[in-house]
């Protein structure tokens, strides 16, 4: 089932994500959901507060950008209660990032180009592993969304001035989107 994605300005996507629990009511269907949301909208990663849940919960597809990204070809990853370390003694790349919260924008974010993740999967087996180039770029983007930070929030503040009435006028409902939207209502 193809869910809406919300959009920038509800209230969820800023709230710090809760541990999911293995006995979470249908929880293979969510997942299986998600891919399927994600896809429709021609996104590479969604967490769980995209589509209004507040858990700990991240799918990655990044086989559409194997062309770019050789090395992203076939990886699609199911990322439950993650943790995230920065290797702090790696670089930091910017490159331009956009979201499907925050339809039609994309910024330029530095990112680090080394991540060490710890998660469960769908079936709650442990998993350890590093991750470098463009996929650690796409964890660190999605792994932000579990604790309330979009991308915006790390771009200059001049940029983040430069974009503040489109970014208002996507809270406010005004943006057009080629796929299923949750937007904020603003009492009038």
């Amino acid at each position: 089932m193809i869910l809406p994605i919300y959009l920038y300005g509800q209230p969820v996507l800023r709230k710090e994500a809760e541990e999911l629990e293995s006995e979470y009511p249908d929880l293979k269907q969510l997942i299986a959901d998600m891919y399927e949301t994600m896809s429709q909208s021609d996104g590479i990663g969604l967490a769980a507060p995209q589509i209004g849940l507040s858990k700990r919960l991240i799918v990655i597809d990044a086989d559409a950008l194997k062309e770019s990204f050789p090395e992203l070809a076939g990886v699609k990853l199911t990322l439950i209660n993650p943790e995230l370390d920065i290797i702090e003694n790696g670089k930091k790349i910017t490159r331009e990032e956009g979201c499907l919260s925050i339809p039609g924008l994309s910024e330029p974010v530095a990112r680090y180009e080394k991540v060490k993740l710890n998660w469960l999967d769908e079936n709650f087996d442990e998993h350890e592993q590093v991750f470098e180039g463009f996929l650690a770029r796409i964890i660190q983007h999605e792994y932000d969304h579990l604790d309330g930070i979009m991308y915006v929030d790390r771009i200059s503040p001049i940029r983040k001035q430069l974009i503040r009435n489109k970014l208002r006028n996507i809270a406010d409902g005004k943006v057009n989107c080629d796929y299923k939207v949750k937007q904020q209502r603003h009492k009038r």
